[in-house]
Protein backbone atom coordinates (compact mmCIF):
# COMPACT_ATOMS: atom_id res chain seq x y z
CA UNK A 1 0.00 0.00 0.00
CA UNK A 2 1.47 3.38 -0.86
CA UNK A 3 1.99 6.00 1.77
CA UNK A 4 -0.02 9.49 2.14
CA UNK A 5 1.83 11.79 0.85
CA UNK A 6 0.97 15.20 2.56
CA UNK A 7 -1.86 17.06 0.32
CA UNK A 8 -1.91 20.95 -0.59
CA UNK A 9 -2.27 22.90 2.42
CA UNK A 10 -5.75 24.54 2.76
CA UNK A 11 -7.68 25.73 5.64
CA UNK A 12 -9.74 23.87 7.76
CA UNK A 13 -13.24 25.77 8.99
CA UNK A 14 -14.25 24.83 12.99
CA UNK A 15 -17.32 26.23 14.72
CA UNK A 16 -17.53 26.07 18.51
CA UNK A 17 -15.59 27.34 21.29
CA UNK A 18 -11.95 26.09 21.69
CA UNK A 19 -11.90 24.97 25.25
CA UNK A 20 -11.59 21.97 27.47
CA UNK A 21 -14.99 19.92 27.61
CA UNK A 22 -16.48 21.60 24.09
CA UNK A 23 -17.13 20.00 21.07
CA UNK A 24 -16.18 21.71 17.30
CA UNK A 25 -18.11 21.06 14.43
CA UNK A 26 -15.72 21.39 11.13
CA UNK A 27 -15.18 21.35 7.26
CA UNK A 28 -12.58 20.12 5.54
CA UNK A 29 -13.07 19.85 1.85
CA UNK A 30 -12.38 16.70 0.17
CA UNK A 31 -11.67 15.27 2.84
CA UNK A 32 -12.89 11.71 3.68
CA UNK A 33 -11.65 11.06 7.72
CA UNK A 34 -9.83 13.16 10.59
CA UNK A 35 -7.35 11.80 12.75
CA UNK A 36 -7.33 13.31 16.36
CA UNK A 37 -6.15 11.93 19.84
CA UNK A 38 -5.19 8.93 18.05
CA UNK A 39 -8.61 8.08 17.09
CA UNK A 40 -10.68 7.93 13.34
CA UNK A 41 -13.44 10.41 12.99
CA UNK A 42 -16.15 10.02 10.22
CA UNK A 43 -16.41 12.97 7.42
CA UNK A 44 -20.52 13.45 5.79
CA UNK A 45 -20.81 14.18 2.55
CA UNK A 46 -20.69 17.83 2.61
CA UNK A 47 -17.30 17.45 4.38
CA UNK A 48 -18.61 18.71 7.54
CA UNK A 49 -16.84 16.21 10.97
CA UNK A 50 -16.77 16.35 15.41
CA UNK A 51 -14.24 16.57 17.15
CA UNK A 52 -14.93 17.22 20.77
CA UNK A 53 -12.45 17.77 23.90
CA UNK A 54 -12.40 16.33 27.12
CA UNK A 55 -12.60 18.16 30.53
CA UNK A 56 -8.70 17.31 31.06
CA UNK A 57 -7.88 17.96 27.31
CA UNK A 58 -4.59 19.15 26.84
CA UNK A 59 -3.47 22.71 25.77
CA UNK A 60 -1.90 21.30 22.70
CA UNK A 61 -3.75 19.55 19.86
CA UNK A 62 -3.30 17.75 16.61
CA UNK A 63 -5.48 17.43 13.61
CA UNK A 64 -4.77 15.21 10.71
CA UNK A 65 -7.22 15.40 7.37
CA UNK A 66 -7.33 12.48 5.58
CA UNK A 67 -7.61 12.51 1.86
CA UNK A 68 -7.85 9.36 -0.33
CA UNK A 69 -7.17 11.25 -3.38
CA UNK A 70 -4.42 13.39 -1.96
CA UNK A 71 -3.27 12.05 1.07
CA UNK A 72 -2.70 14.04 4.45
CA UNK A 73 -2.17 17.35 6.60
CA UNK A 74 -1.92 18.00 9.73
CA UNK A 75 -3.15 21.50 11.70
CA UNK A 76 -1.85 22.52 15.01
CA UNK A 77 -3.65 24.57 17.02
CA UNK A 78 -3.81 25.25 21.23
CA UNK A 79 -7.09 25.24 23.39
CA UNK A 80 -8.09 26.93 26.08
CA UNK A 81 -8.19 25.43 30.09
CA UNK A 82 -11.63 25.53 32.12
CA UNK A 83 -12.00 26.30 35.35
CA UNK A 84 -14.51 23.70 36.59
CA UNK A 85 -16.95 23.97 40.14
CA UNK A 86 -16.96 22.24 43.11
CA UNK A 87 -20.58 21.09 44.14
CA UNK A 88 -20.74 20.11 47.83
CA UNK A 89 -24.07 17.81 47.68
CA UNK A 90 -25.81 16.90 50.49
CA UNK A 91 -28.69 14.50 51.45
CA UNK A 92 -27.98 12.04 49.11
CA UNK A 93 -29.15 8.32 50.50
CA UNK A 94 -26.32 6.98 51.72
CA UNK A 95 -26.82 3.99 49.88
CA UNK A 96 -26.29 4.96 46.68
CA UNK A 97 -22.74 6.98 47.79
CA UNK A 98 -21.85 3.18 49.42
CA UNK A 99 -23.00 1.12 47.18
CA UNK A 100 -23.47 -2.60 48.84
CA UNK A 101 -22.67 -6.00 47.18
CA UNK A 102 -25.95 -6.25 45.57
CA UNK A 103 -25.69 -2.80 44.43
CA UNK A 104 -22.32 -3.24 42.45
CA UNK A 105 -24.20 -5.78 40.59
CA UNK A 106 -26.94 -3.55 39.15
CA UNK A 107 -24.19 -1.15 38.60
CA UNK A 108 -22.59 -3.40 36.53
CA UNK A 109 -25.47 -4.15 34.25
CA UNK A 110 -25.84 -0.22 33.47
CA UNK A 111 -22.12 0.26 32.60
CA UNK A 112 -22.63 -3.00 30.33
CA UNK A 113 -26.10 -1.67 29.20
CA UNK A 114 -24.83 1.96 28.58
CA UNK A 115 -21.24 0.49 26.94
CA UNK A 116 -23.59 -1.47 24.42
CA UNK A 117 -25.46 1.72 23.56
CA UNK A 118 -22.57 3.27 22.79
CA UNK A 119 -20.66 0.91 20.59
CA UNK A 120 -22.90 1.46 17.26
CA UNK A 121 -20.66 3.31 14.49
CA UNK A 122 -23.70 5.09 12.61
CA UNK A 123 -22.28 6.35 9.40
CA UNK A 124 -25.92 8.64 9.07
CA UNK A 125 -25.02 12.55 10.00
CA UNK A 126 -28.36 13.31 11.68
CA UNK A 127 -26.38 15.59 14.17
CA UNK A 128 -26.06 18.06 10.63
CA UNK A 129 -29.65 19.33 11.89
CA UNK A 130 -28.55 20.74 15.10
CA UNK A 131 -29.67 20.99 18.65
CA UNK A 132 -32.16 22.69 21.03
CA UNK A 133 -32.00 22.15 24.93
CA UNK A 134 -34.53 19.30 26.11
CA UNK A 135 -35.83 20.71 28.23
CA UNK A 136 -36.09 24.04 30.00
CA UNK A 137 -35.08 24.55 33.68
CA UNK A 138 -32.94 26.23 36.06
CA UNK A 139 -28.90 24.77 35.83
CA UNK A 140 -28.46 22.60 39.26
CA UNK A 141 -25.36 20.68 38.17
CA UNK A 142 -22.77 21.75 35.59
CA UNK A 143 -20.81 19.54 33.66
CA UNK A 144 -17.20 19.07 34.51
CA UNK A 145 -18.09 19.95 38.14
CA UNK A 146 -16.03 17.98 41.25
CA UNK A 147 -18.46 16.41 43.27
CA UNK A 148 -18.66 15.71 46.69
CA UNK A 149 -21.46 13.61 47.93
CA UNK A 150 -22.27 13.22 51.84
CA UNK A 151 -18.55 14.66 52.35
CA UNK A 152 -17.01 12.09 49.92
CA UNK A 153 -15.13 12.96 46.83
CA UNK A 154 -16.69 11.38 43.58
CA UNK A 155 -16.17 11.40 40.06
CA UNK A 156 -16.47 14.77 38.09
CA UNK A 157 -19.88 15.14 37.09
CA UNK A 158 -20.40 14.12 33.50
CA UNK A 159 -23.52 16.14 32.06
CA UNK A 160 -25.74 19.34 32.61
CA UNK A 161 -28.15 18.66 35.50
CA UNK A 162 -31.42 21.09 34.68
CA UNK A 163 -34.00 21.26 37.67
CA UNK A 164 -37.64 21.04 36.21
CA UNK A 165 -40.78 19.60 37.86
CA UNK A 166 -41.24 16.16 38.04
CA UNK A 167 -43.36 14.94 34.70
CA UNK A 168 -42.47 17.74 32.80
CA UNK A 169 -41.53 16.63 29.15
CA UNK A 170 -38.12 15.87 27.40
CA UNK A 171 -37.65 16.45 23.93
CA UNK A 172 -35.01 15.07 21.67
CA UNK A 173 -32.38 17.58 21.01
CA UNK A 174 -32.00 16.40 17.75
CA UNK A 175 -32.45 13.49 15.12
CA UNK A 176 -31.66 10.20 15.56
CA UNK A 177 -31.84 6.83 16.68
CA UNK A 178 -33.07 5.34 20.29
CA UNK A 179 -30.18 3.10 21.41
CA UNK A 180 -31.11 2.67 25.05
CA UNK A 181 -34.48 3.48 26.67
CA UNK A 182 -35.49 2.85 30.43
CA UNK A 183 -33.47 0.32 32.79
CA UNK A 184 -34.52 2.21 35.86
CA UNK A 185 -30.73 1.84 36.83
CA UNK A 186 -28.70 2.02 39.76
CA UNK A 187 -27.16 5.53 39.69
CA UNK A 188 -28.70 7.08 36.49
CA UNK A 189 -32.84 5.73 36.88
CA UNK A 190 -34.63 5.05 33.62
CA UNK A 191 -32.31 6.40 30.92
CA UNK A 192 -32.61 7.46 27.17
CA UNK A 193 -29.60 7.04 24.68
CA UNK A 194 -29.83 8.61 21.47
CA UNK A 195 -27.46 8.12 18.63
CA UNK A 196 -27.23 11.54 16.21
CA UNK A 197 -24.65 9.32 13.87
CA UNK A 198 -20.88 9.85 13.76
CA UNK A 199 -20.50 8.22 17.20
CA UNK A 200 -21.93 11.24 18.53
CA UNK A 201 -24.80 10.30 21.34
CA UNK A 202 -27.22 12.05 24.01
CA UNK A 203 -27.93 11.26 27.30
CA UNK A 204 -31.25 11.66 29.16
CA UNK A 205 -31.47 10.25 32.50
CA UNK A 206 -33.38 9.99 36.03
CA UNK A 207 -36.31 10.22 33.64
CA UNK A 208 -39.22 9.17 35.47
CA UNK A 209 -40.48 7.40 32.17
CA UNK A 210 -38.79 6.54 29.06
CA UNK A 211 -41.31 6.59 26.14
CA UNK A 212 -39.64 5.37 23.10
CA UNK A 213 -38.24 2.12 22.28
CA UNK A 214 -34.67 1.09 21.38
CA UNK A 215 -34.35 1.34 17.45
CA UNK A 216 -36.94 3.85 17.52
CA UNK A 217 -36.39 7.11 14.59
CA UNK A 218 -37.05 10.07 16.91
CA UNK A 219 -37.05 14.11 15.48
CA UNK A 220 -35.65 17.05 16.79
CA UNK A 221 -38.77 18.14 19.53
CA UNK A 222 -39.92 14.68 19.78
CA UNK A 223 -41.05 14.31 23.13
CA UNK A 224 -39.30 11.20 24.54
CA UNK A 225 -39.89 10.89 28.03
CA UNK A 226 -40.63 13.15 31.53
CA UNK A 227 -38.57 14.41 34.01
CA UNK A 228 -37.97 12.40 37.25
CA UNK A 229 -35.84 11.34 40.10
CA UNK A 230 -35.32 7.47 39.90
CA UNK A 231 -31.70 6.69 40.02
CA UNK A 232 -28.90 8.94 42.70
CA UNK A 233 -31.00 12.23 42.64
CA UNK A 234 -31.66 14.52 45.37
CA UNK A 235 -34.60 15.60 43.73
CA UNK A 236 -36.96 16.07 40.36
CA UNK A 237 -34.41 16.89 37.19
CA UNK A 238 -33.33 15.83 33.87
CA UNK A 239 -29.17 14.90 33.83
CA UNK A 240 -28.17 15.76 29.90
CA UNK A 241 -24.79 14.26 28.71
CA UNK A 242 -22.79 13.77 25.63
CA UNK A 243 -20.21 12.06 23.93
CA UNK A 244 -18.69 12.00 20.96
CA UNK A 245 -15.83 8.76 19.82
CA UNK A 246 -15.76 8.27 23.82
CA UNK A 247 -15.24 11.47 24.97
CA UNK A 248 -18.08 13.53 27.51
CA UNK A 249 -17.92 16.54 26.94
CA UNK A 250 -20.25 19.70 28.31
CA UNK A 251 -23.46 19.12 25.51
CA UNK A 252 -25.12 22.82 25.34
CA UNK A 253 -21.73 23.19 23.04
CA UNK A 254 -24.15 21.49 20.81
CA UNK A 255 -26.34 24.42 20.66
CA UNK A 256 -23.58 26.56 19.13
CA UNK A 257 -22.09 24.61 16.43
CA UNK A 258 -24.37 25.92 13.68
CA UNK A 259 -23.48 29.78 14.61
CA UNK A 260 -21.43 31.03 12.18
CA UNK A 261 -20.33 33.67 14.67
CA UNK A 262 -18.36 31.11 16.11
CA UNK A 263 -16.37 29.95 13.20
CA UNK A 264 -12.67 30.67 12.78
CA UNK A 265 -10.07 28.60 10.02
CA UNK A 266 -6.75 26.56 11.05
Amino acid sequence: MAALLPIQAQAIELCGKKAQGEILKGYATGASKILFNNQEYMVSPSGNFLIAFGRDAQKEQKLTAVSDKNGKQDYNFTITPTKWDIQNIKGVPQKKVTPSEKDQKEITRERSDLKKALAHKTDKNYWEKGFILPVEGRISGKFGGQRIMNGKKMNPHQGLDIAAPEGTPVKAASNGIVRMSGGNYFYTGNTIVIDHGHELYTIYAHLKSADVKVGDYVKQGQIIGKVGKTGRVTGAHLHWGATLNGTRFLPTSLLHMNNADFCFNL
